[in-house]
């Protein structure tokens, strides 16, 4: 078990766009950040109103956009238009190529985010695209399944042996969780301070499970987290 704090992150901050890098990314390069089993980047991004990011390409990577507050408008060489608001999550499959665009709407909200890639199973991948939103009572003091490689419970399909919860927890509240043998698991605290086996994590922190691990998880605060069940690699 790993502790990864929220200060040890990459930076940058650009005026329009503040973010905040737990992997290697763009200029923030840390040769023990690369990547973690199948987890290539968690970027969390806070992006100013009426700006975003222009037209620009990815290839042989599934990236998902999980929305923690405000809204995201989306454009791609596909024809995929939408806005994704808070509670929405998105994945975009890069696959052989695909161009997209990425901005705020909103002339007076910020829009805050994260935005994470995985490598995919197999490269050359049709690329492809979808959103859901995920009511804030599926998340609710319980896992809640938000993507899979098969689907299920209504989760988004990604083509990796991934499965990606989230939770909302209240204060006082507490949840388990069992990892599988054979599995590694990356929790990461989007917002609140989280007690896991004893360990305080506040906002930004994150931990990297690399062994089967059983794990009780106590709000100290209200709290929203993302837990990545990965394949050991």
């Amino acid at each position: 078990m790993e502790i990864r704090r929220s200060a040890s992150r990459g930076h940058a901050n650009h005026g329009w766009l503040n973010s905040y890098h737990s992997f290697s990314f763009n200029r923030y390069y840390d040769p023990s950040r690369m990547e973690f089993s199948v987890l290539r980047v968690i970027n969390e991004d806070m992006v100013a109103p009426d700006h975003g990011f222009g037209m620009h390409p990815h290839q042989d990577m599934e990236i998902i956009t999980y929305m923690l507050a405000g809204e995201l408008a989306h454009e791609d060489s596909l024809g995929n238009g939408s806005v994704i608001k808070t509670g929405d999550v998105q994945r975009m499959t890069a696959g052989t190529g695909i161009v997209h665009a990425e901005s705020n709407p909103s002339s007076t909200e910020e829009a805050h985010l994260l935005q994470i890639w995985l490598a995919p199973a197999q490269k050359g991948l049709a690329p492809s695209y979808e959103d859901k939103h995920i009511d804030a009572a599926r998340k609710q003091n319980r896992w809640c399944l938000i993507a899979s490689q098969d689907a299920r419970d209504d989760s988004l399909l990604i083509h990796q042996d991934v499965n990606l919860w989230a939770t909302c927890l209240q204060a006082g509240h507490s949840l388990a969780y069992q990892m599988l043998e054979s599995r590694s698991a990356y929790l990461q605290l989007a917002r609140g301070t989280l007690r896991v086996n004893e360990e305080l994590l506040v906002q930004g922190d994150a931990i990297a499970f690399e062994v089967s691990t059983d794990l009780t998880l106590q709000a100290e605060s209200d709290v929203e987290l993302l837990m990545f069940d990965l394949p050991q690699i």
